[in-house]
């Protein structure tokens, strides 16, 4: 038998070497698929040693989760799509503070939850779509006229189940009011040329067969697209740019509540808005990186530039639940 001062520090060095061997992974849940983040969690790998594990799902899922996981969390962190989702998480008490000078540096405010829940890692537009043949330039110009009778049977739109229609609706709503922003809403029903469609890929393809010659989509959508089809009769239109500037939104990231592995998380989450990161991240992704020393990469920004919304992209969240009633009232379903 052991001496009791050997047994102890037999015991010690067990506990020791368990929090070390903890130390060297970290657990994500996250919406985005295996091709878009792998590379990413790889490039950690190699340069600091610890194991990235992952679980990919969608976002209501993977929250429900965590939130029934509780204090036994296998997730340090979530890793999701458009600021509406973090805000639910957020709401539904899943995850804590991140407090970090890095984060705070690397990631503009507008782009971060005042309650240092989350943070933005790659932003996307929700811009309009339009086609070369059959519009010009220059009869575009805001969301807001694309509700105008001159568009009445030109519009295609997707769902407004789907969140990103959501946070634009409730960004409308902070700038607008809940009033003219139903008018608005109500303004693209009556001019959408066919019901409405799951996903965004749809709205582009229905634009390029002619349905209609309009849509509202995310930047990465059209970017894949243009990708496999560089002749593609389509181009974006920065919207706005008179005034509050074009809707952006983002994908980020969130320290869950019960985070077993919270330090080695946070230092991810560090590197994830650092330089190298950044550009993979968005580069992959087809996005425009949250952080902007860092520039998009030559294929996105040769869609040239844009002014921004200002807003903070946590407004989506807060005035979710009203978006989705006024969507409701306005017969976009």
């Amino acid at each position: 038998m052991l001496p009791r001062k050997h047994l102890l520090a037999a015991l010690a060095l067990t506990v020791l070497g368990g929090t070390a061997q903890a130390a060297d992974e970290v657990v994500v849940y996250s919406s985005r698929i295996d091709e878009l983040i792998k590379p990413v969690f790889d490039a950690y790998t190699k340069e600091t040693g610890v194991k990235v594990k992952f679980i990919t799902d969608k976002e209501a899922p993977l929250m429900q989760r965590i939130k029934a996981e509780g204090s036994n969390a296998t997730a340090d962190l979530l890793l999701t799509v458009d600021a509406g989702n973090l805000w639910q998480a957020e709401q539904m008490g899943i995850l804590q503070p991140i407090k970090s000078a890095v984060i705070d540096a690397n990631i503009p405010a507008q782009y971060r939850a005042s309650s240092h829940d989350w943070t933005g890692l790659s932003l996307r537009a929700r811009t309009i779509a339009y086609s070369t043949d059959r519009v010009k330039p220059a009869e575009l110009s805001t969301y807001e006229a694309l509700a105008g009778k001159e568009w009445e049977g030109r519009l295609c739109l997707r769902t407004a189940k789907k969140v990103y229609n959501q946070s634009l609706t409730a960004t409308l709503i902070e700038t607008h009011g809940a009033e003219k922003t139903e008018q608005i809403v109500k303004g693209w029903v009556n001019n959408l040329s066919t019901d409405v469609f799951s996903d965004d890929v749809a709205v582009l393809k229905a634009i390029e067969a002619g349905q209609c010659d309009v849509g509202i989509v995310n930047t990465y959508y059209y970017g894949r697209l243009h990708k496999e089809q560089p002749q593609l009769p389509i181009k974006l239109f920065w919207p706005n740019q008179g005034d509050r500037g074009v809707h952006v939104n983002l994908s980020g990231i969130g320290l869950t509540q019960h985070a077993p592995h919270k330090e080695a998380a946070i230092k991810l989450v560090e590197w994830m808005t650092g330089p190298e990161a950044q550009k993979l991240f968005a580069d992959v992704n087809q996005e425009f990186p949250a952080n902007p020393k860092v520039k998009p990469s030559a294929e996105v920004a040769a869609w040239g530039e844009f002014k921004a919304d200002s807003l903070p992209v946590e407004v989506a969240g807060k005035r979710q639940a009203e978006a989705i009633r006024l969507m409701d009232r306005a017969g976009w379903n």
